[in-house]
């Protein structure tokens, strides 16, 4: 009796722990996907603001990029931090729409502000005892 009471336990901790964590891998999967192609495209961006076509193309991919983090099903074990994903896609895509309108002082404010919205949620990752995949985070 006692036997079948611990293995029906142990299977029923590994069919609510391994799919936790299978479902939070997939979500920092594309998290990295999000947030790496966001720093590449900040750092081609930075020095080329005068390339009204490159920031009006990196403008609707960031678009799209805060538009599918929005939708993204979350972990609970990462909840807290999806804010930050967010933040970072959001304050990407207003640094180019600051571009497009003439506004560099603020396309530098939201730049820095995306750049630290994704060191918080990187952060945030590690404490909670994730490994991010993909490439180094922003400088």
């Amino acid at each position: 009796m006692f036997r079948a009471l611990f293995s029906a336990l142990v299977l029923g901790l590994c069919l609510i722990v391994v799919p936790s964590q299978a479902w939070a891998g997939s979500y920092l999967n594309r998290a990295a996907v999000l947030l790496d192609g966001a720093a590449a495209e900040r750092d081609m961006v930075r020095p080329r603001v005068q390339d009204k076509e490159l920031v009006e193309l990196v403008r609707e991919i960031a678009e799209a990029r805060v538009t599918s983090a929005g939708r993204m099903n979350v972990p609970a074990a990462v909840a807290t931090a999806h804010p930050h994903l967010l933040l970072a896609l959001e304050n990407t895509e207003r640094a180019y729409a600051a571009v497009l309108a003439g506004h560099l002082d603020k396309f530098i404010l939201h730049l820095d502000r995306a750049r630290a919205e994704d060191a918080t949620f990187r952060a945030l990752m590690v404490e909670r005892g994730y490994t991010m995949p993909g490439g180094a985070p922003p400088k």
